[in-house]
């Protein structure tokens, strides 16, 4: 059985190594960066946006409150008049005046923090749609290209499947669905014939009970890597 699996393994080989062949060109890492980035842009123009709402909304309710203290401000102005009516020590009006005064400036710069604030967020969301706008272009043509890509391969693919589904009759089926597992899991070579007591490819060392079973003619799983080790009789 394990001549028919490593055949089975090389013609996946093939298979991989046209598939990387693929992944390495320019239009699928276009296309895969434009696909990638408009999967995120509706939520990040979405979350933007709610807080243009927000910084908005606290702007106009602050621009109230400084209206609010600036009409308190001008009742001061007749200092005089208010003391002569009501009596009362003129410091006491004077010292309520600074207190008022020095909020109102308070105010008036944490306005003016927000204003900033909201123009910056303003900025950063035409920058995002703008990005987007051109990644929505991006992936329109590139998409196309990489098609164009996949179908110049589509024949050579074919015939290694053909190939694979031949070789793969041979192979028990509870073993070639853990082989098929593991090549999903992006490892490869999947099946390795052990060097001395080790796994070739992370050079784990096999315990005693492994070694065991390999030399029983059993295959085992390296606890390492969790590639198909074999050793031959």
């Amino acid at each position: 059985m394990i001549d028919e699996l490593l055949a089975y393994q090389a013609a996946d080989g093939k298979l991989r190594a046209v598939e990387q062949e693929i992944s390495a060109t320019d239009e699928r890492k276009k296309y895969m960066t434009a696909r990638k980035f408009l999967e995120k842009a509706p939520e990040k123009l979405e979350a933007l946006d709610a807080k243009a709402t927000e910084l908005r909304a606290t702007f106009e309710r602050l621009q109230k409150k400084y209206a609010e203290i600036a009409d308190t401000i001008r009742d001061y102005e007749n200092l005089d008049e208010m003391v002569d009516e009501q009596g009362g020590e003129i410091s006491f009006y004077k010292k309520s005046a600074t207190q008022i005064a020095e909020s109102l400036r308070s105010l008036k710069a944490e306005i003016g923090r927000l204003a900033s604030a909201i123009e910056e967020t303003a900025a950063e969301y035409q920058t995002a749609k703008k990005q987007t706008i051109a990644m929505q272009k991006q992936y329109k043509e590139y998409k196309v290209r990489y098609s164009e890509v996949k179908q110049a391969h589509a024949a050579e693919i074919a015939a290694i499947e053909k190939e694979l589904a031949a070789l793969g009759e041979k192979v028990p089926a509870a073993t070639l669905e853990k082989y098929k597992a593991k090549r999903r899991e992006k490892v490869y070579p999947v099946v390795c014939e052990v060097a001395g007591n080790r796994c070739p490819q992370c050079g784990m060392e096999l315990s005693i009970a492994d070694q065991s079973k390999l030399s029983d003619g059993t295959f085992i799983e390296c606890d390492s890597c969790h590639r198909i080790l074999f050793k031959r009789k």
